[in-house]
């Protein structure tokens, strides 16, 4: 999961809920449906959502940590070598303005 980066976490923390919710809602319709082997698949549908809720709330708790730990290992290279993230910022600025400038 590590070669994930921020925007694809993101897409998948927000594809997995709509396949979730997709899931209640079909559950919700199928409710009134007949039948004991209808009544133990929506058993382990209703397991496996569970399941799949609490595995998303540590995702998205995971994801939270490691940005929060940038942001502060962001701050504090920033605060050890303030000229060093300048001229950064400034060559990525002289890039970005070629790419633009060239269109």
């Amino acid at each position: 999961m590590s070669e994930f980066t921020g925007a694809n976490k993101d897409k998948l923390i927000s594809d997995v809920r709509v396949v979730i919710s997709d899931a209640e809602e079909l559950l919700r319709m199928t409710a009134n449906q007949a039948g004991e082997g209808a009544a133990a698949l929506r058993g382990r549908i209703e397991s496996g959502l569970k399941k799949a809720r609490i595995d998303l709330a540590h995702l998205q708790d995971a994801a939270v940590v490691k940005a929060k730990a940038a942001g502060r290992a962001t701050d504090d290279f920033v605060n050890e070598h303030p000229w060093k993230a300048v001229g950064m910022a400034a060559g990525i600025g002289v890039v970005v303005g070629l790419l633009i400038g060239r269109r």
